[in-house]
């Protein structure tokens, strides 16, 4: 996956494939407000005196919609690799919006030529909506050709990556020092916790359709409550409840000790984020932990996923310690000593 990435426009590959599918779904909801209008069956094709071949309408609207997915990923993809010529790759570019537009068109037409006539035998193909939308898709077309920048841009993520090699560069040790990872509870609980809402939710939107899915939506909330991102680096131990909430964020020099351990998530107050006092706890399981001691006296549990990670985590916590504060061996390898 990393090659393949490496060797295409990652913008233009996100254009290629989502634009064609928004303007077809586009068009299907713009088709879908204009059936009460449109007759049944839907003419396809036309000759002199009217509708000549015709198709129900989900055949229209949907054949209709996978043509432009399919024009517009045919030429827009061809705009993608980076081994092509920049100039090549404008001209697909555009190309690809002008096919996908002026089919989108000539599908609108057909649709527009055919509202409120009741038989298609009679309708025929709104011209005006043909040219309208033919010039656009050419005009929008040659804009986007040369619009495109089809050289590669440096971007602020380069300077990012640019930053984090010279830093590695010159301290090697940098990579052994940062550790993330996600931590998550058994699958029993996730499938504890799914029987126990579920079900209820399906008997209660029977009845009350807005309570089974708040019944549920409770759950999924309560479900990613018990999943947790631990990041560690020099910095600091940063925790994530969810992902996305950090509840946790220790300074490197604010650390005492680390030490791995098997915990039991009762006696700090059960699973999830907990705040008693002096001791605070994020914990998805019983089971491997971290256990840190911090220089003001309060404690720290974290979930350490497995005995093995916990470790780590442990080993280096105590190491980046060390080192914020200065000194030439671990608290840990201290108390050994004495």
């Amino acid at each position: 996956m990393g090659k393949f990435l490496d060797s295409v426009d990652t913008k233009a590959l996100r254009f290629a494939i989502g634009f064609p599918v928004l303007l077809a779904s586009a068009f299907a909801v713009s088709a879908m407000l204009l059936q009460p209008d449109l007759p049944d069956p839907l003419a396809v094709r036309w000759d002199e005196a009217g509708g000549a071949s015709f198709a129900p309408f989900a055949a229209y609207v949907g054949g209709g919609a996978a043509l432009i997915v399919a024009a517009g990923w045919l030429v827009l993809l061809q705009a993608v690799p980076l081994s092509r010529p920049t100039v090549m790759r404008r001209i697909m570019m555009g190309a690809g919006l002008t096919v996908s537009l002026f089919v989108t068109a000539v599908l609108a037409a057909g649709l527009v030529g055919q509202a409120g006539v009741a038989d298609a035998r009679d309708s025929h193909v709104d011209l005006i909506v043909l040219a309208t939308g033919s010039g656009a898709a050419l005009s929008l077309g040659v804009i986007m050709g040369f619009v495109f920048k089809a050289d590669q841009q440096w971007t602020p993520e380069d300077d990012q990556a640019l930053q984090r090699a010279l830093e590695l560069e010159l301290d090697p040790e940098l990579a052994r020092d940062s550790i993330r990872m996600w931590v998550h509870a058994r699958s029993s609980v996730f499938v504890m916790i799914g029987i126990a809402s579920l079900f209820p939710a399906l008997l209660i939107s029977i009845a009350v359709p807005w309570l089974g899915a708040l019944l549920v939506a409770a759950a999924i909330v309560g479900a990613a409550f018990l999943f947790a991102r631990v990041t560690a680096d020099r910095s600091g131990l940063r925790v994530f409840v969810a992902g996305i909430l950090r509840v946790v964020d220790v300074p490197a020099e604010a650390i005492s000790a680390a030490a791995p351990a098997d915990v039991r998530a009762a006696d700090y107050g059960g699973w999830g984020y907990r705040n008693h006092g002096e001791t605070a706890a994020v914990l998805v399981s019983s089971g491997p932990a971290v256990v840190v001691r911090k220089t003001d006296g309060h404690r720290l549990a974290v979930s350490g996923g497995n005995p093995d990670a916990a470790a780590r985590l442990a080993e280096l916590l105590t190491r980046v310690a060390a080192r914020a504060r200065g000194e030439g061996r671990s608290p840990l390898q201290g108390e050994a000593d004495a």
